[in-house]
């Protein structure tokens, strides 16, 4: 990746203009690209060292305050996806800071979606590594937050970390009632709806997998099976280590349905990847699946 655009212009003067905003914005998109393909390990530095940029231009320039607004956004933007890399690379600390400093700066934009997003996202994080109950209510605060200005397709995807944090929690009840949610709100997506970039990657698929990974975790391995075998077999190739992912839960899908082979088969594969992956996440879902495995052989 190239230098930032800022340090460029950051050597030309103290004042910025739109066009500094539309490179920035540019290269958000290019680097949520790159996340697809590139494990947080590597990718955290690049995208920190852009975060740096931003902000600097932010506080250390002058700027229209319609350009100031945009600016505080990719500040956003780029923060939820610094502290997703820096959750695949396993540094969690840095993630919630980061997350938490892109709520400051959308929350000055007076962006609600995208502080939803950057809070829905540190719940995600927490419900993986922390007290998913805890997580729960951050997920749900978020979504409350930022359905007033969200389209639908926003409500469904922090709907959609609402559902995960329930099934983590144990309750069934609320984790398909989030779902249900979830479901809801994608059928409610018209065109011309002003999607933000940053729920590209939702699609009916998508929902599925987060469907059938909410039913490994509540216990229902049948219902895990038939959702996600067809998706990991018409997921991109490029993106590998999401593919890994869904595989993973696949392979705990078969252990907790006693099909110790197809689990063994399954979870070779995702080994494979894991190992040139760069992603802490997808080497920790490894270990969890192998804890599962030998469980159900025993």
């Amino acid at each position: 990746m190239a230098d930032p655009p800022p340090a460029e212009h950051m050597t030309a003067g103290r004042r910025v203009s739109s066009s500094l905003a539309d490179e920035m914005e540019r290269r958000v998109v290019e680097l949520r690209r790159l996340d697809d393909m590139v494990g947080g390990s590597t990718l955290h530095p690049v995208v920190r060292c852009d975060l740096e940029a931003a902000r600097a231009v932010v506080y250390e320039t002058t700027h229209a305050p319609q350009v100031r607004c945009r600016l505080l956004r990719v500040v956003g933007e780029l923060s939820q996806l610094g502290g997703w890399v820096y959750a695949d690379a396993g540094r969690y600390p840095q993630a919630q800071k980061v997350y938490l400093d892109g709520v400051s700066a959308a929350t000055e934009a007076g962006d609600r979606p995208l502080a939803g997003q950057l809070l829905s996202t540190l719940s995600y994080m927490l419900t993986n590594t922390g007290d998913p109950r805890d997580a729960c209510l951050l997920a749900r605060s978020a979504l409350r937050g930022a359905a007033p200005d969200a389209v639908p397709v926003v409500r469904a995807l922090l709907g959609e970390r609402v559902a995960w944090a329930a099934a983590k929690s144990g309750n069934a009840d609320a984790s398909r009632r989030a779902l249900d949610g979830v479901d809801d709100e994608y059928d409610r997506r018209r065109l011309g709806d002003e999607e933000p970039d940053w729920t590209y990657w939702l699609d009916r698929d998508e929902i599925d997998v987060m469907r059938a990974r909410c039913a490994v975790q509540l216990g229902d391995a049948a219902t895990a099976e038939t959702l996600l075998s067809p998706v990991v077999e018409r997921y991109p190739a490029e993106r590998a280590r999401e593919a890994a992912l869904y595989r993973s839960w696949l392979a705990e899908a078969y252990a907790r349905s006693g099909n110790a082979d197809a689990a063994r088969f399954t979870l070779d594969q995702v080994r494979t990847v894991a190992a040139e992956a760069g992603s802490v996440r997808l080497k920790q879902r490894v270990s969890e699946v192998e804890v599962t495995l030998a469980a159900s052989e025993r």
